[in-house]
């Protein structure tokens, strides 16, 4: 069985990783309210759907992207429940195709692995590099559910606080798309 904890409001007692620990220390600084879970390694969209139980909330799927140059860098957030479309993604922004970037360019832009990927990455970007690029979907939702930089602590915070304060504080301001929301439309 997955085990997701009792829902806390404090940061962890010691940190996973650098990011965890800057993800923190920054809603602390903006003085970000969160609640958060510690759970076992989240490998799937199934331990995702326990922890959104936990939380009351929907988790967001976050994707680290690159041209075939692997010169330009995407963070797309869009909602768990869309499949991802390169092309639409592509034309959306108006840029050559796009694929998944590889695991240890994730690891050392964003400070993350692979089942990781957080708008909280971008605090280790600090040559800007990265393109933060919402879903206007994920604006729907109150909450933002994402990981806290590892793949086994998972929180909600004010989707609201994310846009607003969070991605100007990190010194990222978004482009807003629209994606579809399925294949067939």
């Amino acid at each position: 069985m997955f085990f997701v904890s009792d829902v806390m409001q404090a940061a962890p007692d010691s940190y996973k990783s650098p990011l965890q620990e800057m993800t923190y220390e920054a809603l602390a600084k903006l003085q970000i309210p969160f609640a958060r879970v510690d759970t076992d390694e989240a490998v799937s969209m199934e331990d995702c759907i326990e922890i959104d139980c936990k939380l009351d909330m929907k988790m967001v799927k976050t994707l680290f992207l690159c041209n075939r140059q692997k010169t330009a860098f995407y963070l797309f957030v869009t909602t768990a429940d869309k499949p991802f479309d390169s092309k639409d993604f592509s034309s959306a922004l108006g840029i050559s195709r796009v694929s998944f970037a590889p695991a240890e360019l994730m690891e050392r832009i964003l400070g993350v692995k692979i089942g990781a990927a957080t708008v909280f990455g971008v605090l280790m970007d600090k040559d800007n590099l990265v393109q933060v690029v919402l879903d206007r979907d994920v604006f729907s939702e109150e909450w933002y559910g994402c990981s806290d930089g590892t793949t086994t602590g998972y929180m909600k915070v004010k989707t609201t606080q994310i846009v607003d304060d969070f991605l100007t504080y990190a010194q990222h301001v978004p482009t807003v798309i629209q994606m579809q929301n399925s294949v067939a439309e």
